[in-house]
């Protein structure tokens, strides 16, 4: 049976306690630390409220309809539309998570947004000695986001037992595996950035990472 899975401590304002540990309760949107503004030029406030108040509201309304007629079902002993609710959880559960983890690690330019992770961090220490430069971590994700065929997540991982980066992908509203730890959720569906760069996916590939918050991965990677 799917669980939401509590993969990365994140801030109290990202996830509802209610939800904290995996438990099939009713989720609600995400406060933002920032205006919806707050990341322009790169992700305009058109696309950010579109983003966070229709598309995100979307998956927070199919999860919560799931689990309650999941309960009904279960309560009425109807086996067959338990295990047929499954994919409306899967998918719209992985919705809410993918896109809590990724407003995360988002920053405005002002609030350190596409700032390099210290130096003396881990983190930074970690991609020195995997990939040799930031940018050429950076160069990896692009690639693998530009592969992704279709819609889908770029992560920029770190491995739970070799302690390693990887960057992985992941098809729909999948999860990251519970084998790695996300440190940089990338969001590759059409709706993140459709109505500022059209077709031009790969200039808002280039864009994104001027308002990536790598103080937040480098704490996601300490835990």
């Amino acid at each position: 049976m799917f669980a939401l899975r509590n993969t990365v401590r994140v801030a109290p304002k990202a996830f509802p306690r209610s939800f904290i540990g995996g438990v099939r309760t009713k989720v609600t949107l995400p406060e933002l630390d920032y205006p919806l503004n707050g990341l322009e030029p790169y992700i305009s406030e058109e696309i950010m409220n579109l983003h966070l108040n229709f598309h995100q509201a979307n998956y927070v309304k199919g999860y919560n309809t799931a689990i309650e007629q999941a309960a009904e079902a279960k309560g009425k002993g109807e086996v067959t539309k338990i295990v047929d609710l499954q994919k409306a959880i899967n998918f719209n559960g992985g919705g809410y998570v993918n896109h809590c983890l990724f407003w995360k690690n988002l920053a405005p330019t002002t609030q350190g947004g596409g700032q390099a992770p210290p130096a003396d961090s881990n983190l930074a220490k970690q991609i020195n000695q995997d990939y040799g430069s930031l940018e050429n971590l950076i160069a990896e994700a692009t690639n693998k986001m530009m592969g992704i065929q279709g819609s889908g997540w770029a992560w920029i991982v770190k491995n739970k037992v070799t302690g390693s980066l990887d960057v992985i992908t992941t098809a729909n509203q999948d999860q990251c595996p519970t084998t790695h730890v996300p440190l940089v959720a990338l969001d590759c569906w059409e709706h993140a950035y459709y109505l500022d760069y059209k077709n031009a996916k790969a200039k808002y590939f280039e864009a994104i990472w001027h308002v990536i918050n790598w103080k937040e991965a480098a704490r996601r990677f300490d835990l």
